[in-house]
């Protein structure tokens, strides 16, 4: 039986079930706002306003620049930085000067870092100032040829501009000083010399890469999902049209999602970019100013992750603003709760659903309908012209209604594979279907429902961790014979990182020390929040350590512990 096309039919008639997509370069999005609305507001930073025919010019800039270093179609140019207008100007310019665009996430610590640059070939990349001492520990094992450095400073409005190294010099101890040369290049240098203009580039949008975003997989090592510009392209136009009611060249949309993950690069950047939206960009997600940033800026549109709702409803001060411009959140990276998402529309009186996705499809496929009938605990209903089904765990075959198994979608927004990895791209990727790894059901009348992972893969607070890669840092440390990770219950997580660890006889390590060393070979969100010494790990009869066992002995003592409350 074929269910595949069964929501279909529960489609409101405002949205489109298929969608003309323009087999167009994704930066042509930018290139129709900037003529349909030039005077329009693009960006908003901490006070200072960009308008889309600004934007514009400065992504040509950049591209020009770009192609003066010598950029040439295909080559990798990773972008380390926060949201800021350097982030969205690199990542266009970059596309329109041919590059293909490798998101790194400025957590990143040098191990981190360096994989990620090997691994891509990247021979450019754009940081922070505070970054770069950090870039240049790793640039000499990598194929980095040219540095770009931006400063947040850049882009503040007058007197913060000026503060700003004393704010910098407080909060990080320290202040880089940075002067222009043949390998680094100064942001500020490069908007006053490059021209806005480039050389035209001749794109195949379905068969030419726009981005790497690198994920994890069974290796344990992260994999650069390569993403064509046909499929970002299609899966922005599928969040426009799944959030029909807006109004080209009027919304503003609240950045506090991460460009560096897929997430918030497809529905926030991208699509801001296609409808002419105003971006409020913040570099990092703060309650309190988030808070205040909505009260003041009147977002309408706020794309986030649960712990991210979460925290704006726990903060004390949360009556004293105003939150009734937003109309429509869709909440992705983990599932949402049914009481975070009924407190959050009582307070902002708008529309939070939930939707699912993975880095390889672009990242959404699913989600529920925002102005129309829900299913709490759901993850919805395929977006248009995307397909999906459920396959029985032992045959494969497509499962019966109700029958619990292996998620497999399939649409124009579906990676074109691994990055130098066929191997793993062979065992996720079967005639266009992509086969996600987590377990589900469908209803009859087509909403899906996850029930859990098939992979290892922790998710907390939204970001994806991978086991194999926090216990490589624990086994290279001296005295620890061995180690597994696993993701436990967490109230406000989701999941958090718990370590299980055997030393070895007659070493002494206290949970402190693990923590310090921990901290300085991962990025924070990585970092075990809870570390447990054991004289022995469970194994299988051929000395595999069973890590599901230690999350089940974990989900059997939460169950204990509420029944004690």
């Amino acid at each position: 039986m074929v269910y595949e096309k069964s929501w279909h039919q529960h489609y409101p008639p405002e949205i489109k079930t298929r969608i003309a997509y323009d087999e167009k370069p994704l930066y042509a999005f930018l290139e129709k706002s900037a003529k349909q609305f030039p005077k329009k507001k693009a960006l908003h930073f901490m006070g200072k306003e960009m308008t889309y025919k600004e934007l514009h010019t400065q992504a040509t800039q950049m591209a020009n620049y770009l192609q003066s270093l010598g950029m040439r179609k295909g080559d990798r140019i990773a972008i380390m930085l926060p949201n800021c207008p350097q982030s969205v100007i690199s990542y266009y310019g970059a596309l329109m000067a041919g590059g293909i665009v490798v998101q790194t996430n400025p957590l990143y610590k040098e191990r981190e870092l360096q994989y990620q640059l090997i691994d891509s070939g990247a021979t450019f990349i754009v940081c922070l100032d505070i970054l770069l001492p950090r870039v240049t520990n790793v640039k000499g094992n990598t194929d980095i040829r040219h540095t770009i450095v931006a400063c947040i400073k850049d882009y503040l409005p007058f007197p913060k501009n000026l503060i700003y190294p004393y704010i910098q010099k407080r909060q990080y101890n320290m202040v880089v000083k940075v002067e222009q040369s043949e390998e680094t290049h100064v942001w500020e240098h490069i908007m006053d010399v490059a021209l806005s203009s480039f050389e035209a580039v001749e794109i195949n949008p379905i068969e030419d890469l726009a981005l790497l975003q690198y994920t994890g997989g069974t290796t344990g090592h992260p994999k650069g999902v390569m993403l064509t510009h046909y499929n970002l392209v299609s899966n922005v136009e599928m969040c426009d049209a799944w959030i029909y009611k807006t109004k080209p060249g009027e919304e503003i949309v609240l950045g506090v999602l991460p460009f560096f993950h897929v997430y918030g690069m497809t529905a926030v950047m991208n699509n801001s970019i296609l409808i002419g939206a105003k971006m409020i960009l913040l570099p990092k997600f703060d309650a309190g100013e988030v808070l205040k940033t909505i009260h003041k800026q009147k977002p309408t549109l706020f794309p986030g992750a649960p712990t991210i709702y979460v925290g704006l409803l726990n903060h004390p001060n949360l009556l004293d603003y105003d939150l009734s411009s937003i109309e429509a959140c869709i909440s992705g990276s983990a599932p949402l709760p049914t009481e975070i998402q009924e407190q959050f529309e009582k307070v902002t009186g708008g529309k939070l659903v939930e939707g699912y996705g993975l880095t390889e499809s672009s990242p959404v496929t699913h989600a529920n309908f925002v102005w129309h009938e829900r299913r709490n605990g759901s993850i919805g209903v395929p977006w248009p012209d995307t397909d999906a089904k459920i396959l029985n765990m032992e045959t494969m075959d497509e499962a019966e209604i109700g029958e619990v198994g292996e998620i497999a979608v399939k649409g124009p927004q579906i990676m074109k594979g691994y990055w130098n990895n066929q191997e793993e791209t062979d065992q996720v990727l079967k005639d266009g279907w992509l086969f996600t790894g987590d377990l589900g059901y469908q209803t009859e009348d087509g909403y899906f429902y996850i029930v859990d992972r098939k992979k290892d893969m922790i998710i907390a607070g939204g970001y994806n961790i991978y086991p194999r890669e926090v216990e490589e840092v624990l086994y290279e440390h001296e005295g620890i014979q061995e180690a597994v990770v696993a993701g436990i219950p967490d109230l406000y997580r989701g999941e958090t990182v718990k370590a299980y660890v055997v030393l070895k006889d007659g070493y002494k390590l206290t949970e402190a020390e693990l923590n310090t060393y921990c901290r300085k070979h991962l990025a924070a969100y990585k970092v075990p929040k809870r570390y447990e010494f054991r004289d022995e790990l469970p194994k299988t009869a051929v000395g595999k350590i069973l890590r599901r066992q230690l999350v089940e002995e974990e989900e059997v003592a939460e169950k204990e512990d509420i029944k004690t409350i």
